[in-house]
């Protein structure tokens, strides 16, 4: 039997890996993830991407966040600090990412296979950003910090997404998702952005009472499009 557990409040892709995204009304979703999503990705001399985090297949890089990504006409848009700009397919764009990281990088295409850190979505609760809220009253908490694709606005007074873990759930008519783990987090979460102050204590506090796990991973189990205000139901 389906359960109702909230809707979609908002949808968020990010063109080029670990830069800032652009918010939408609506989109399509594949078997690759949200339609545009991760196309781009800003690699170093050894192939690694450029993250918040070290791994085995990423490099922490600074500045990233400083950098804005999104499309213009089906083509993505690199908005730099200064308020210049540069389309993702221009010849000079490597190395003018560059001289801004202070790093020799390339732009890489990756539009068919996007680089993901773990699934192609990654969702978030309203529930779970109101309690963080409540406990860091003094920080900027913001859905921005989590980089997710859909935030939720849930029905629940306490954080329940780890409980989908395992469960499919539909947004909308059509599309589903199926929740496939927790999201750990990285530095990145609490690092400066547009509006948002540098704030080591939102990353503490996840790392003390939850574990570093805040949010969920999922993978497309049915393709369709979700609107913002799709009803959200648990299915499985």
């Amino acid at each position: 039997m389906a359960l109702n557990i909230g809707r979609v409040q908002s949808i968020w892709r990010y063109p080029i890996k670990s830069l800032r995204g652009e918010r939408c009304e609506a989109l399509d979703f594949g078997t690759l993830g949200a339609s545009g999503d991760r196309a781009y990705a800003i690699c170093d001399a050894d192939g690694k991407f450029g993250s918040g985090k070290n791994t085995r297949r990423m490099r922490k890089i600074d500045g990233l966040l400083a950098l804005e990504a999104t499309y213009v006409d089906d083509v993505v848009m690199v908005r730099f600090p200064d308020g210049q700009t540069m389309t993702a397919n221009d010849p000079e764009i490597s190395k003018v990412l560059s001289s801004h990281l202070g790093l020799k990088v390339t732009l890489a295409d990756r539009s068919a296979s996007p680089v993901f850190d773990v699934a192609s979505v990654h969702l978030v609760t309203t529930t779970a950003l109101g309690w963080l809220k409540t406990a860091l009253p003094e920080s900027a908490i913001d859905e921005r910090r989590f980089r997710p694709n859909l935030l939720l606005e849930t029905l629940d007074d306490a954080p329940l997404e780890h409980t989908w873990v395992g469960h499919k759930i539909r947004i909308g008519n059509e599309m589903a998702l199926r929740i496939i783990d927790r999201t750990e987090r990285c530095g990145m979460v609490a690092m400066a952005q547009s509006g948002l102050p540098d704030d080591p204590g939102v990353l503490r506090h996840i790392t003390k009472h939850a574990d570093l796990l805040f949010g969920v991973y999922a993978e497309v189990a049915s393709i369709g499009r979700i609107c913002c205000g799709d009803i959200v139901t648990l299915i499985d």
